[in-house]
């Protein structure tokens, strides 16, 4: 049968010794391959001709790694397939060596088809009366991956992969073509980052990571020639999931082939067969719920990274895209996020409400004049398993689901859709800086009684003949306020008088150029002109809003008046090292990772609500009167260095907050139930924002040189 199946290719005998391979001679070479397939030489040489020459490789898909502002501690990575791309000098020599011996063992010889290869494949198919072998050179392997990858549809995977006598001549032509213009060390730096070795492992570089927690070069003999053998069946050879005998039959076959090609001696190829594989397994993280366990808290801010991502045109033209750019794309990205920073709020946070609380305790700190969110804290566990969570607080669903207590993964402290809680009078800082850019000074007074008919219509307890009748916390308000003690004291009469003068409109104006947007059905309606000049009640804060909205939004102040977008990341590095760029709206080409900073507000308006922010908080305003006591009187004291801030509470307390600020730093907090905002945490629940806050921004800047606040100018105090 053998001497019969090679007398049919003696006619092609000259051109196989002679390697003569181009154009028809090629489909000759191959006849007796896809004679096989139930082609003829014509009408395989025509089919030859008629394929592409050139192959059009995509960049692989490539793992993204997350590392904090250190750019050395990991986060996570994202990835479909993982696998990174390593330049064949940083391989160690035995994977190189190994993979040929295993998979081509005549590649340095060929020019991309191996003649022999092709009638070794013939004799053995015709016998069997099928494909059982496919003369697949190194090269042609590679041609197959390459078109595998860049596939953008199921038919194009099954047109690189089926097992047909086209598909193979396709490769062929590609293959010769390939090796026209690439050297055989580039061809092979290409095919070990292509191949697959199993456990979602593509190339080397994972391969080497899962199997044996090392780097490629670092690579022993017997761990190479283990790797190489999985390429051909990664499955049937698995050592760690078989009982090794089949891998390790594998290996040997590797040994021996390498020392058959001059790798290896008979004495190390003997001495290494007779050592087990030894494995030493890992498996990589993939996206956020793979955070380490000891960086669990981490895992919030890393959903937060994700969902900002999800909005970034540069990534995209929609969030399938992006979120296909993030784990195809192999960045190394840089977050913002302080370990230091985080250690300390989580730590404060915790202290203040554990993790088994129905209470979300939670804290996001931000860096004045960059938007940098440098941490995100709170008080749960970041998981999807939920088998052993509290009761749900809300009794309507109590019965039916579980609570998001300890463990959750739901966005508490900003990005995605949730809107987020009521946070009180910390909206009052939107209506003292809208007055201060209309021209109104810091000195502007009112009597403010303890309650107040406002010229907004009302309905309800609140209501006073069809107007909002809004009142103070407190009977030791009334009196006469100007913005420093009526910010200090939260006067709220004082407040609806103020916004009264300047217009609710421009307060709600006011919120949005500071980054504020309108989640709930109820406030975008109210956020519209012109329902939103009759919404006297923005100024108590009864709008939903995220802790990152609130940090960011003080941050603007303490910045002296420059807005700057929230931003999850420092750098974003491609995976040739140069960073991400694009083009924005304005036709700019940008670094994606630059901070998105504008000058929202003047100097002196910015430097004159930090004057009177001063006032609640315990210190002293550069340019007027706090009068006597105020609602945070001990954050000065704790921070130990210039700071501002407002405390904000909702009706019946169901939600309590603090945002506080230096030069440096800004941040905010809040406790509420995100399960049911009807639960109220209490008044004595109160003063845990204020603490986190005062105690974190202190912790983080021990050390640090104090910054002062510039006094604003007297124009703006008169």
């Amino acid at each position: 049968m053998i001497k019969r199946a090679l007398s049919t290719t003696s006619r092609f005998a000259p051109l196989l010794r002679a390697g003569l391979i181009a154009g028809v001679v090629v489909a000759a070479v191959a006849y007796p391959l896809v004679a096989v397939g139930g082609l003829g030489a014509k009408k395989g040489a025509e089919a030859f001709n008629a394929m592409p020459s050139e192959l059009s490789v995509k960049p692989p898909a490539q793992t993204s790694y997350v590392y904090a502002a250190d750019g050395k501690t990991l986060l996570t990575m994202f990835y479909e397939e993982h696998r990174k791309y390593v330049p064949i000098s940083q391989m160690s020599p035995y994977i190189q060596q190994a993979i040929v011996a295993s998979e081509d063992q005549r590649f340095y010889e060929h020019n991309g088809v191996d003649p022999k290869g092709i009638a070794r494949a013939f004799v053995a198919n015709h016998q069997s009366e099928g494909v059982q072998q496919g003369a697949s050179t190194l090269t042609m392997q590679y041609v197959r991956m390459a078109q595998r990858d860049g596939a953008t549809t199921p038919l194009e995977v099954q047109e690189a992969t089926e097992q047909t006598s086209t598909r193979k001549l396709r490769e062929m032509r590609l293959a010769l073509a390939v090796e026209k213009k690439y050297t055989k060390q580039e061809i092979l730096e290409r095919y070990l980052n292509s191949a697959y070795f199993g456990h979602r492992a593509y190339g080397i570089y994972a391969a080497s990571e899962v199997f044996f927690s090392k780097s490629p070069k670092d690579l022993t003999l017997i761990e190479a020639a283990t790797l190489a053998g999985l390429v051909k069946a990664p499955t049937e050879y698995d050592p760690a999931t078989q009982d090794k005998l089949a891998a390790t039959a594998r290996r040997n076959y590797v040994l021996d082939n390498m020392q058959k090609m001059g790798y290896l001696s008979p004495q190390d190829n003997a001495a290494s067969k007779s050592l087990p594989i030894a494995l030493n397994l890992s498996t990589p993280a993939n996206d956020c719920v793979s955070v380490p366990k000891n960086l669990n808290s981490w895992g919030f801010f890393c959903d937060y990274l994700k969902l900002w991502w999800m909005e970034q045109p540069a990534f995209g033209d929609n969030a399938s895209q992006r979120e296909d750019n993030l784990r195809r794309g192999g960045y190394k990205i840089v977050t913002s996020l302080d370990p230091s920073i985080q250690d300390i709020a989580e730590r404060n946070v915790m202290q203040k409400e554990k993790s088994t609380s129905k209470f979300a305790h939670g804290l996001v700190v931000i860096q004045p004049g960059t938007g940098l969110v440098k941490s995100m804290a709170v008080n749960r566990v970041y998981s999807l398993d939920q088998s052993k969570n509290g009761s749900h607080s809300d009794p309507a669903k109590s019965s039916k689901i579980k609570g998001n207590y300890p463990n959750t993964v739901v966005p508490l402290l900003g990005g995605g859709d949730m809107p987020g809680y009521q946070a009180g009078s910390t909206f009052k800082m939107f209506t003292m800086l809208a007055a201060l850019d209309a021209g109104m000074p810091l000195s502007t007074a009112y009597n403010s009684p303890m309650k107040l008919v406002s010229q907004y219509p009302g309905e309800g307890p609140a209501s006073c003949g069809g107007r909002w009748c809004p009142s103070n916390a407190s009977g030791a308000m009334t009196g006469k306020h100007a913005m420093w003690s009526g910010f200090g004291k939260s006067v709220n009469t004082y407040f609806v008088q103020l916004e009264q003068a300047v217009g609710a409109d421009k307060a709600v104006q006011m919120a949005e150029r500071l980054g504020l947007r309108w989640r709930t059905d109820v406030d975008q309606m109210m956020a519209k002109p012109p329902r939103s000049k009759t919404w006297g009640a923005f100024t108590l804060g009864v709008s939903d809003v995220t802790p990152l909205e609130m940090a960011t939004a003080y941050a603007t102040v303490a910045a002296d008046g420059v807005y700057c977008e929230p931003m999850p990341v420092t750098s974003i590095q491609n995976p040739d090292g140069t960073q991400a760029t694009w083009t924005n709206p304005n036709g700019d080409h940008v670094d994606v990772a630059k901070p998105r900073c504008r000058q929202e507000v003047t100097q002196d308006v910015a430097r004159a609500a930090a004057d009177a922010a001063r006032c609640p908080t315990g210190g002293k305003a550069k340019t007027g009167s706090c009068q006597e006591w105020s609602t945070a009187p001990s954050v000065t004291g704790t921070v130990g260095r210039p700071v501002g801030g407002k405390t904000g509470t909702t009706d019946s307390t169901r939600s309590a907050w603090f945002v506080g600020f230096t030069k440096e730093l800004a941040a905010a907090s809040f406790i509420a139930d995100p399960d049911n905002p009807f639960n109220a945490v209490g008044d004595a629940q109160s003063q845990k924002p204020i603490d986190s806050v005062a105690q974190t921004l202190r912790d983080s800047l021990k050390g640090q040189p104090v910054q002062d606040f510039t006094a604003p100018s007297p124009a703006i105090v008169r």
